[in-house]
């Protein structure tokens, strides 16, 4: 069994699939593991390091040479997999839903791929997720990112000349990015307040010290929604909460977005109207922004100005903490391939709750069920 493990040629993409750590591990389930020259130098891993942790490194075609499984962080271009034997496991996020001609290629060529990003979200399947392990750092560099626009400091300080009054930091949006946005904001002495449109997470937010800002007596999502994730509202829970943000926002430093709906395209949350009533300096950071943004006149790539308040849209924020994100990335990976280690087989063998959630090619063909719909 011959895991490839790919350097990543995204622009803008820092992180690698697998680290020395996970590297040595792979091996010890008997596997062996070739990974591309450079592939790790972005993250700040050595080759000399993969190599000493039992790694052959060497180019392109070497690497992917009889893979049996190909491991990246963003999918690569079906040409880059050429060598690799029939039926190969490609696994990564894939984006399925923005660029089906790439899982096409893939299925053209004959290899199997595996969307990770898919993966459910379910109690065994947590160690696997790598949308969790990545919005986490996503949440904590939004607000570092927040704080190097912010002209001003985040702490409330008592000085001789006189007090400094903490920033006020709103959430909109409380999965595992926001919840993460709020306790750094906290750390960093700020008056944290938060949103969603699951009632559920009114308890997370107080447990936090965060003020719970939610819409009374308008029915939102009980629960967790489908998959964990929030779904679609009604138009009248939607314009309670405009009408109940409009008053919250002109009163905010910061704001950091971060609500996503799997497949679809990014609620909008923040209007230019809203935007408007923020003081100048304030700071609005958009995580959706890659997905349609959920602030308008966010730009993906670029931090603009509207009505004095700096709009951020990095876009691969977890890639801005390259090392962090490429070490938890590649437990992910290693996670999902040791859970379903067949020692007798001598290779990964999916069972039909996990494989059918993140199959998307198979036989030379699309088997997905949300792509042949």
């Amino acid at each position: 069994m011959k895991i490839a493990v790919l350097r990543e040629r995204a622009d803008g993409e820092r992180r690698v699939a697998a680290t020395p750590e996970t590297v040595k591990k792979l091996g010890a389930l008997g596997a062996s593991v070739a990974v591309e020259a450079g592939a790790g130098e972005a993250a700040s891993f050595a080759d000399a390091d993969y190599a000493a942790a039992g790694a052959s490194v060497g180019d392109l075609a070497a690497t992917v040479a009889n893979a049996d499984i190909v491991l990246g962080v963003q999918g690569p271009d079906s040409a880059a997999l050429s060598g690799a034997r029939p039926g190969a496991w490609v696994v990564a996020s894939l984006n399925p839903f923005g660029a089906r001609e790439r899982v096409d290629a893939y299925a053209a060529a004959g290899v199997e791929a595996l969307a990770m990003e898919l993966m459910p979200r379910i109690t065994r399947a947590q160690s696997m997720d790598i949308l969790s392990s990545q919005s986490n750092l996503s949440g904590y560099k939004a607000v570092l990112d927040a704080a190097a626009e912010y002209g001003r400091a985040f702490p409330m300080m008592m000085t001789a000349a006189g007090t400094v009054s903490a920033a006020r930091v709103f959430v909109m949006g409380v999965g595992v990015a926001g919840l993460q946005a709020i306790a750094t904001a906290r750390r960093l002495g700020a008056q944290v307040s938060a949103t969603d449109v699951r009632s559920a997470t009114r308890e997370q937010i107080m447990s936090l010290g965060a003020k719970p800002v939610f819409v009374e007596n308008v029915a939102g999502i009980e629960g967790e929604g489908a998959g964990g994730y929030a779904g679609e509202t009604s138009p009248e829970y939607q314009a309670a909460q405009a009408e109940l943000v409009s008053a919250h926002i002109a009163k905010q430093d910061i704001v950091i977005t971060t609500a996503l709906i799997p497949g679809r395209p990014a609620p909008r949350l923040v209007t230019d109207a809203q935007l408007a009533t923020m003081r100048p300096g304030s700071v609005v950071v958009d995580l959706a922004v890659e997905q349609g943004g959920n602030v308008e006149g966010a730009v993906a790539g670029e931090v603009v100005t509207r009505h004095g308040v700096r709009i951020v849209g990095h876009r691969n924020v977890p890639s801005r903490l390259a090392a962090d994100a490429s070490a938890l990335f590649s437990r992910n990976l290693f996670n999902f391939l040791n859970a379903f280690w067949d020692k007798d087989a001598g290779r990964p063998v999916l069972d039909a709750e996990i494989g059918d959630a993140i199959r998307l090619t198979q036989g030379g063909r699309i088997v997905h069920a949300r792509l042949l719909g």
